[in-house]
């Protein structure tokens, strides 16, 4: 499957999104991982855990069409149970959560392999199921995104304001009765405590006496007396999460209601029906081209997958590793929005390698890349969940302590993404020499 030089890296509808951005920072092409081999390694002993895709006895002996048919057949069938199980729970949330997970999961698995094995297939055919997976699995996806992305943010709420070993701030200090008021007067010698009302003189005494003091107290200036009056920042926190919280709660959850209704009425829609149907005929009879019946598998397949990891390694060589790799580096903080396009475009892109390694080598899938898919997971949750957070801050007439609130807790999600982006580059880095010392 051949790629324009003049075009950018992309897919269909729902599976890769938009197009990863030229460039990136300098030194970032040693993330690379080409070699003489490609990126999948050259074809060792598959007895190595560590072996990547190529010509192993998973192949042999069998035409493309034999291993491309038995993969579909596989997942349209899981498909075909998430529905019926989907179909069978009825009133159990969980039940139907667990069945929707298990549609999307065979949708991915479909979609990503019309994809990278495009032109062994019917293409007409295989771009519109496609479009109708991208359109099936972005749906569903929604509704859990939304339940898991308010848990994420009432976690961290509760984790950045749930400190009770901490002394408060303050507590030696004597109690104030009113905006700006003054300690209170110590006790007279004896223990006696006045219960009336002073008489005049008293009165006129002590007024005497107060302006004496405030005479001879020096001037303090508006700057100390700013000073004074600044609040804690942990009271501010503490006072402004329980609201924020709601607010959250309140739209996260407006958010997962509406994502329900909307898989509820697509899996009921004539267009649903017109997927599962397509998807059935997968069961049975895979849409291939005449030469797929004919070519051997290790000939036809192992250069289409060494394509999609390729373009997994140019997309990884954009990214600015280089910085990333610095613990504590505030990339994420100082200009974390515009870099998530090709972080997310990195993790597509990961997923198609990964599930082109099930369909060649299913015994021996890379566990690296299992591991820098699930970080780049992370990395997606805690930046929409970041967005989330700076979203309700927009919200109209919010209070100061509220909009602080929201401000703390979009800066903990960024730094999340930060940690994200850390560990996934020491995760790449050491696939990346463990692939360089196989080639020698």
């Amino acid at each position: 499957m051949a790629q324009r030089p003049d075009q950018r890296t992309g897919g269909p509808a729902g599976l890769l999104g938009t197009g990863c951005e030229p460039g990136g920072a300098a030194g970032a092409r040693a993330a690379v991982v080409d070699g003489r081999y490609g990126p999948y390694g050259p074809p060792v002993p598959y007895d190595d855990p560590a072996a990547g895709a190529g010509a192993g006895p998973h192949l042999a002996g069998r035409t493309a069409e034999d291993v491309l048919a038995g993969y579909l057949h596989q997942q349209s069938a899981d498909f075909l149970r998430g529905l019926r199980l989907h179909r069978e729970s009825g009133p159990d949330a969980e039940g139907a959560g667990a069945a929707a997970r298990g549609l999307r999961r065979a949708a991915r698995r479909i979609s990503a392999t019309l994809h990278t094995f495009r032109p062994l297939t019917e293409e007409a055919w295989a771009d519109q199921l496609l479009a109708e997976l991208g359109w099936l699995s972005g749906t569903l996806a929604r509704e859990q995104a939304c339940a898991a992305r308010r848990d994420r943010l009432m976690a961290a709420l509760t984790r950045l304001t749930g400190r009770t070993d901490r002394p408060e701030r303050g507590t030696d200090r004597a109690p104030r009765t009113g905006r700006g008021a003054r300690t209170e007067r110590a006790e007279p010698p004896g223990g006696t405590r006045a219960t009336g009302a002073r008489n005049a003189g008293a009165r006129n005494a002590d007024a005497r006496d107060t302006g004496a003091r405030r005479t001879e107290a020096p001037d303090t200036g508006p700057a100390e007396g700013r000073e004074a009056e600044v609040p804690d920042a942990d009271a501010v926190l503490a006072a402004g999460a329980a609201r924020a919280g709601a607010l959250l709660d309140r739209q996260l959850t407006l958010a997962r209601t509406r994502a329900h209704s909307a898989a509820l009425q697509a899996l009921g829609s004539s267009r649903f029906h017109a997927v599962a149907d397509s998807v059935a005929v997968l069961a049975s009879e895979v849409p291939l081209i005449r030469a797929a019946a004919d070519v051997p598998a290790a000939e036809a397949l192992p250069p289409l997958a060494e394509q999609s990891g390729r373009r997994l390694a140019e997309a990884v060589g954009a990214l600015p590793l280089v910085r990333a790799g610095q613990p504590y580096n505030a990339e994420a903080l100082a200009d974390g929005a515009r870099q998530d396009a090709s972080w997310h475009q990195v993790r597509v892109l990961l997923r198609l390698s990964r599930y082109a390694q099930e369909v060649l080598v299913p015994e021996h899938a890379d566990p690296r890349l299992a591991e820098a898919a699930r970080l780049l997971e992370g990395h997606r949750d805690a930046a929409e969940a970041a967005a989330a957070a700076a979203a309700a801050a927009r919200t109209p007439r919010i209070a100061p302590a509220t909009a602080y609130a929201l401000g703390v807790l979009h800066a903990d999600q960024r730094h999340q993404v930060e940690a994200a982006r850390y560990a996934f580059g020491r995760v790449w880095l050491s696939r990346e020499k463990a692939l360089k010392g196989v080639d020698r």
